[in-house]
This record gives structure tokens, sequence and C-alpha cells, in this order.
């Protein structure tokens, strides 16, 4: 799940300082996604994930959501449910029934939601453009990403832009295993109506549910 979020927190904020010997067409593309994505207010994004191993077999499906507002965000995937409020993180474990508190940590390299749309570009990767392909109906630019911390546990994604849209329609990440996880995005609703208690793990919800506190 952690390389799941990964990649999702890098394919959906913005700051200053973009990757020296980055490629300012790949920059310009990746600027108007990001300004399409900051003039809504509020974010649902319907998603589908397929896993391949390294000889390209498939792994399984998974489907979800992401709801943003501002700096919260909800991530639901099958089996697993993330919560953020902007200060806390609640990461729940279905199986286990068993939810992680921790801080959000504004200084710390974990990728949030925000980044898999807008922060995707910043002083963390070197960027390029590889072309435009067909994908269905559409015509989307593919956009190459290295991050430049050799630590992260993933060492290329791509994103596919919608020349029309301008919105990432897909992406695809490869691990160091070997491994791709691929996300289509089926749906983004840029009006919807998502309340700030949506935002905050709701115990009550989850009858029996072990808390792992690591505030305290």
């Amino acid at each position: 799940m952690k390389v799941i979020v990964s990649f999702l927190c890098t394919f959906l904020g913005i700051v200053a300082g973009f990757s020296q010997g980055s490629d300012p067409a790949a920059k310009k593309i990746l600027d108007q996604a990001s300004a399409k994505i900051k003039s809504y207010k509020s974010i649902q994004v319907v998603f589908t994930l397929q896993l391949q191993d390294g000889q390209g077999a498939s792994q399984g499906t998974k489907k979800g959501t992401v709801n943003m507002k501002g700096n919260k965000y909800v991530v639901l995937i099958t089996g697993q449910e993330i919560y953020c409020d902007g200060k806390t993180i609640w990461t729940y474990d279905k199986s286990a029934n068993e939810v992680t508190i921790t801080k959000v940590d504004p200084s710390s390299n974990t990728l949030s939601p925000q980044k898999l749309f807008t922060n995707f570009y910043d002083k963390d990767f070197l960027y390029k453009m590889n072309g435009q392909q067909k994908m269905g109906t559409k015509t989307v630019v593919e956009i190459e990403m290295t991050p430049i911390d050799k630590t992260q546990n993933f060492h290329k994604v791509y994103l596919y832009v919608d020349n029309k849209s301008h919105l990432v329609t897909s992406g695809k990440m490869l691990d160091k295993s070997g491994n791709k996880y691929i996300y289509t995005i089926n749906s983004l609703n840029g009006a919807a109506n998502l309340s700030d208690n949506s935002f905050l793990f709701n115990k009550s919800e989850h009858p029996g549910v072990e808390e792992v506190n690591l505030t305290q």
C-alpha cells in the first residue's frame, strides 16, 4: 500500500524551484495541467489501478477514489482508507481493523495526493516530453519523470496528459523490483460537494477498531 500511495501522491500542490536540466516543453504541459487542477476548489477522482510484475503479467486490479479539498484528502482503495484533515493522517487497514494515526510533517519527503495532480514536477523530479500518442479517442502527451532522490522506491514515472483538456488521464510507475503500477482516471469531478468532516476518520463507523497512535 505504501508504494501505491506514493505513486498516487506523485500522480495527483505547487512549490517553486524546478529541476535543472528538465525539458521546457514538458514544463509547459505540466504547468497547464497544474493550473487546471488548481482552478477546482474540491475534487473527486475515481481511478483504476492495475499491478503488473516484471514480465508484464497482471497481478490484479483495484478501484479507488481520491477526494481533495485544500490540504485535506481521503484515499479509498480496496482494503485501505486514508484520511487527512491537513494536520493528522489516519491510515485504516480493513483486514486488521486497525488505524494508525500520525501527524502531517510538512518537512517530510512523503508525498500527498495534492502532488498527485499538481506538485508532480517540482524540485523532486527531472522530466522530459516523449511525444504524443493515441489512447482510445484521446491524444495524450507522455511525460517521463525521474526522481532526483535515488532512495525512492520507484525509479520512473510516466504521466499522460490529454492534449485538449490539459488533465492527467493516466500514469505508470516502475518500482525498483520491476513491478509496474498503472493508473487510469475513470472520472474527475472538479465541483465535488465535500464536507470538512468527510476528511476525518470516524471511529464509530469502525466498531472494535484498534488504534495505533504515533502522535503522542
